[in-house]
C-alpha cells in the first residue's frame, strides 16, 4: 500500500476517532459525580482531552509507513 493511500485512510480514521472520542467524553462528563464536582470535572477534562492521543499514535505511525513494534 502506498504512503498516499495510508495517509488518506488514516486521515478518515483519525477524524472518526476524534469525533467519537469527543462525543463519548461529553456523554461521560454528564455523569453526576463528574458534573457536580469542579475538581473532578477539571481532572476529567484534562485526561479526556489528552487521552485521544494514545490510540492515535499507532495510527499515525502506520500512516507514515513506520513499523509498529510491540514492547
Amino acid at each position: 500500500m502506498t504512503i498516499r493511500t495510508r495517509k488518506l485512510i488514516g486521515a478518515f480514521a483519525l477524524f472518526v476517532l476524534v469525533i467519537s472520542w469527543a462525543l463519548i467524553a461529553m456523554a461521560v462528563a454528564q455523569f453526576p459525580p463528574i458534573f457536580n464536582n469542579p475538581l473532578i470535572a477539571a481532572t476529567y477534562y484534562v485526561v479526556a482531552g489528552i487521552g485521544w492521543v494514545l490510540p492515535a499514535m499507532p495510527l499515525i505511525k502506520w500512516m507514515s509507513g513506520q513499523p509498529i513494534r510491540s514492547r
